[in-house]
C-alpha cells in the first residue's frame, strides 16, 4: 500500500508529466541536438562563469574507490564522467543519455583527453542494466526534464547495496522572493545565450518551458524527501545560492 508521501509525489509527477510530456518526448530532443556543439560554452555564459565552481564543489562531495563502476545518467557531453576520471583515472565509467549528438560531443572530449567512457543511448526511465550493477550513480542538470520519481527508483535499483547516488541540479528555491528573482535572471540569460549562439527554433520555442519546468519542480528539501521515499537512506543535501542549485548524496542499504 502506497504511503501518503508516495501518493503526493506520484500526484506531483503526474502533473509534471501532463504539463510537459510532449516537450520531453519531442521538443527537447531538437533542443539538445541543436545546442550540443556549444552546450558547455552556453552554460558557462548563462551561469556567469560559476558552472566550473559548481562542478568542482559537487565533484568534491563524491567519494570514489579504486575500480568503482560508475553510471553517469543523462551524461550529456560527459562533463561529469571526465571530471571524475580526472579525480580517479581507474574508474569504470558508463554514460547513458538519450541524445546521440550530446554523447558524440562528450565522447570526442573524453577521447582527446585519453579517457575511456562507455556510452549508451537510451531512456533513463528504464535503465538497460541489471540490478545491483554500479557502485556510484550520478545525475546532474537534467532532473527537471525527467520523471524524477521513476529515474530515482531506477538509480536505486542498479546501485549495489552500500552504493551511493549523487545528484546536482537547478532546483526551485524555497524563498518566493529568491524564486521570482531567479526566474527573471533565467529568462534574461536564456534570451542572451539564444541570441549569442543563434539557437535553433526548437531552443527558442522552449525558453519559457525552462522556467515553467522549475516552477513545477522540487526544492532541495522536497527532493530529499523523494529520495527517502524511493528507498534511499542517509540522504544529505546542500543548497547553494538560496536553493537555486542543490547537491544530494544518498545511500542504498
Amino acid at each position: 500500500m502506497a504511503t501518503k508521501a508516495e501518493e503526493v509525489f506520484s500526484m506531483n509527477e503526474a502533473a509534471r508529466s501532463q504539463a510537459f510530456s510532449e516537450i520531453w518526448a519531442g521538443d527537447l530532443k531538437g533542443v539538445f541536438a541543436g545546442v550540443a556543439d556549444y552546450y558547455d560554452r552556453a552554460n558557462r555564459i548563462a551561469s556567469m562563469g560559476m558552472l566550473g565552481w559548481w562542478l568542482k564543489r559537487f565533484v568534491a562531495t563524491i567519494d570514489l574507490r579504486p575500480g568503482d563502476k560508475l553510471l553517469d545518467v543523462c551524461a550529456g557531453t560527459n562533463v561529469m564522467g571526465i571530471a571524475l576520471l580526472k579525480k580517479r583515472p581507474d574508474l569504470d565509467v558508463q554514460a547513458i543519455d538519450r541524445c546521440a549528438d550530446m554523447q558524440r560531443v562528450g565522447m570526442e572530449r573524453a577521447a582527446k583527453l585519453g579517457f575511456k567512457i562507455k556510452s549508451d543511448i537510451g531512456d533513463v526511465h528504464r535503465l538497460p542494466y541489471p540490478d545491483n550493477r554500479f557502485d556510484v550513480v550520478t545525475l546532474q542538470y537534467a532532473s527537471r526534464h525527467l520523471g524524477i520519481l521513476e529515474v530515482s527508483k531506477e538509480s536505486h535499483r542498479v546501485l549495489k547495496p552500500g552504493g551511493y547516488f549523487y545528484h546536482c541540479d537547478m532546483l526551485r528555491p524555497e524563498s518566493a522572493l529568491v524564486e521570482e528573482a531567479y526566474y527573471m535572471y533565467l529568462k534574461a540569460s536564456l534570451d542572451f545565450t539564444s541570441w549569442v549562439f543563434r539557437s535553433n527554433t526548437a531552443a527558442l520555442n522552449c525558453r519559457q518551458y525552462f522556467i515553467d519546468a522549475l516552477r513545477m519542480f522540487y526544492s532541495a528539501g522536497e527532493l530529499t524527501d523523494l529520495l527517502y521515499e524511493v528507498g534511499f537512506s542517509s540522504v544529505q543535501h546542500t543548497a547553494v545560492f538560496g536553493g537555486v542549485v542543490g547537491f544530494h548524496k544518498a545511500r542504498k542499504e
